[in-house]
């Protein structure tokens, strides 16, 4: 598998985990506690943020943004087509793109001013790993409304992967 594959595959079950998880947080019902509410879709609208500004990174534009979250926060809906969009965004970037590419070095601030500089290969693992992380907070919430959150690992993306490629 060649790095361009590698990381389309990385983002392809970021998406397939950001969907996962939506689905529940959507689903859940209106009595469960608000404030616990608030604090998952912060958690998300932050990754968003997050993706937001390392696309703009690798395109080489300025992001905008001065904080790594909004101070207003999001209806879920909404971040959920938000972030649907970006991770089509991330997908469309890792089938345009190749090794060479892969390997460029970029160089930009961080939202605190400090100096950055990494290549894009390291950019894209960065926002598959860091919403990764935060998908996981979200999930430890969601134990206390629901029991089990989606199980969102990539062993079991690759499997459905494999079996919806056998299907066709």
């Amino acid at each position: 598998m060649s790095s361009s594959d590698f990381m389309g595959t990385m983002l392809a079950y970021r998406a397939w985990a950001n969907r996962e998880l939506f689905a529940v947080l959507e689903a859940l019902p209106e009595d469960v506690d608000a404030t616990l509410r608030h604090t998952m879709v912060r958690v998300l609208n932050h990754v968003y943020v997050v993706d937001r500004i390392f696309q703009a990174h690798l395109q080489g534009v300025p992001h905008g943004y001065t904080a790594l979250n909004t101070a207003a926060t999001p209806e879920l809906g909404r971040l959920s087509l938000d972030v649907g969009e970006i991770d089509e965004w991330y997908a469309r970037y890792a089938s345009a793109i190749d090794a060479p590419a892969l390997a460029e070095t970029l160089e930009f601030r961080f939202i605190d001013g400090a100096p950055g500089r990494m290549t894009r290969a390291e950019i894209l693992f960065h926002v598959v790993n860091h919403g990764s992380y935060h998908r996981g907070a979200v999930g430890a919430m969601l134990t206390q409304v629901r029991g089990n959150p989606p199980k969102d690992v990539i062993t079991n993306f690759l499997l459905a992967h494999a079996r919806k490629a056998a299907s066709l």
